[in-house]
């Protein structure tokens, strides 16, 4: 192309003054036409960090991380055989536009049709054909995990029906109809996983487990793999490990200042114990890593024990429970108390003898993390003297404790006050002793899939041990009467963090009565 035809084929707008750029919302909120996408292939779009907006007659409009790069726009006039009217968007922004409008689901038939023929051979055949990279099976469950990580995904749900395998996906802690796949697919797509699992693929019956790592887009993915049988066949969840949640703070977990203040100053103490408690799901290990995060990794012995062990610390030794091989939460924490150590992290208590040992690591200096699984933090301190602990040794061992939920964070992007529901705006007085009518909500765009939410935070309650506090125990005075205390000496419940945020424009009255049950 010459470089007159090039000037008649190419229109960049650019941001600083000589044009208008694209803003991030902008681009993620324009739907480009079917046409427009079929004319540019993802691959290309990805290399040339671009997606194509609309097209009229002969002039295709995209968005452009550089609408200056004159050997990309020559490119793609090429490619589409069509004038480029370039607009200039971030490269972030670009990048994320390109995962959400391209699906991979569209290409996947060709290869569910190569499965299905498949099913004429014999299982050892369909089997054998599995296990090979580049088969029509293994196609598909990268294309499920590939458009499971563009959605931001925690989840893969497959779970076989009486004449469809449903896939779903679980985003923000909410499941997700995604795609209904033939039955047929559900042997060759099971085994597949079992395979990259390391799982016996022989056996249909009992519940197995894994873990294995897929590339996909580019990188590294670990997924954690549970499959059981259920009456129509056998059932996977794959649950995709997100590395950044290994590495994070305690002040990127959405604590107030004052409840990170708390943390912070118990996690000071030279030893005792701090236990983290919430349902599955509720982001406890995610809190118990941060506090590990915020710890000097060079000058103590850090020994933890999981069950799995999800994400991998330089400078700590992680051990993995292994019920088969001897080693569970009681034997392994016995173990560790032999090996030096200064912090340790006990991945649950779920039994008496783990939580005896816990509490003896604590009492003999050293700091001991762990989760237990209870309503509030007052309730954990139930919990322990559930499983057999004496209040006086709760006392002497426990610093303090946190409870938390995880709730859905308004969008940004499509976030408008609102006039709430009126029981909303009525538990929202009764926790904070404010009126207000109006709060924030999205309005649903592209960038939260129309659900008004984008990504989550926490909330919490910290319980620190005081003396008021530890003599109510030895009374062995009721739950009530401690809360009562508790809230007296300041604390802060899960339901008044809840509605602090929404206060704050951080998350809606509706996700904290979701997820947390406000006493009249």
């Amino acid at each position: 192309m010459s470089e007159n035809e090039l000037e008649q084929s190419v229109t960049a707008v650019k941001p600083n003054g000589e044009g208008t750029g694209i803003s991030r919302l902008n681009v993620l909120r324009q739907a480009p036409t079917p046409e427009a996408l079929k004319l540019l292939p993802e691959d290309l779009a990805i290399k040339y960090k671009t997606v194509p907006l609309s097209v009229e007659n002969s002039i295709l409009r995209v968005a452009m991380a550089d609408p200056d790069d004159i050997l990309a726009l020559e490119a793609l006039s090429a490619h589409t055989k069509k004038k480029i009217e370039a607009i200039a968007a971030g490269e972030k922004d670009i990048r994320e536009a390109i995962d959400f409008n391209y699906k991979a689901f569209g290409s996947m038939s060709k290869y569910l049709n190569s499965i299905e023929a498949s099913k004429r051979k014999d299982d050892v055949e369909m089997l054998k054909a599995g296990a090979a990279d580049d088969s029509p099976v293994a196609q598909v469950l990268t294309m499920i995990v590939d458009e499971a990580i563009k959605s931001r995904a925690s989840d893969i749900h497959i779970e076989p029906d009486e004449k469809k395998l449903r896939i779903r996906y679980r985003i923000d802690g909410i499941l997700h109809d995604v795609i209904s796949l033939p039955i047929g697919v559900m042997l060759p797509l099971t085994s597949r996983i079992k395979i990259l699992s390391n799982m016996n693929i022989a056996d249909r019956l009992r519940p197995q487990d894994g873990q294995f790592t897929i590339t996909a887009k580019g990188k590294n993915v670990d997924i954690r793999v549970a499959i059981i049988n259920t009456i129509y066949g056998e059932m996977s969840v794959l649950r995709l490990l997100d590395k950044a949640l290994g590495s994070m703070t305690l002040a990127q977990l959405g604590l107030l200042p004052d409840s990170q203040e708390k943390m912070e100053k118990m996690l000071t103490a030279p030893y005792g114990m701090i236990l983290i408690s919430g349902p599955t799901g509720s982001g406890k290990t995610t809190t118990l890593y941060a506090s590990v995060n915020s710890l000097d990794r060079v000058g103590n012995n850090i020994i933890t024990i999981e069950d799995p062990v999800e994400y991998r610390f330089e400078n700590i030794n992680q051990i993995q429970v292994n019920a088969k091989g001897g080693v569970t939460f009681a034997s392994g924490l016995r173990a560790i108390v032999r090996l030096d150590p200064d912090i340790i992290l006990v991945g649950e208590i779920r039994d008496k003898e783990t939580a005896e040992i816990a509490i003896q690591s604590a009492l003999t200096g050293h700091m001991v993390l762990s989760s237990v699984h209870a309503n509030d933090t007052i309730n954990v301190v139930f919990r322990l003297m559930d499983l057999g602990i004496e209040p006086f040794l709760i006392n002497s061992g426990v610093i303090g404790v946190v409870a938390q939920r995880m709730v859905r964070r308004i969008c940004p992007y499509c976030a408008a006050p609102v006039t709430a529901p009126l029981v909303e705006r009525m538990v929202y007085e009764q926790v904070t002793g404010e009126q207000q009518t109006e709060f924030m909500y999205g309005a649903g765009c592209k960038a939260c899939t129309y659900t008004g939410y984008l990504g989550r935070t926490g909330i919490f309650e910290i319980l620190t041990m005081t003396d008021a506090i530890r003599q109510l125990l030895i009374d062995k005075a009721p739950a009530s009467k401690i809360r009562e205390l508790a809230i007296n000496e300041n604390l802060i419940s899960m339901a008044k963090d809840g509605m602090l945020k929404v206060k704050k424009g951080l998350t809606t009255p509706y996700e904290v009565l979701r997820n947390i049950h406000i006493n009249d």
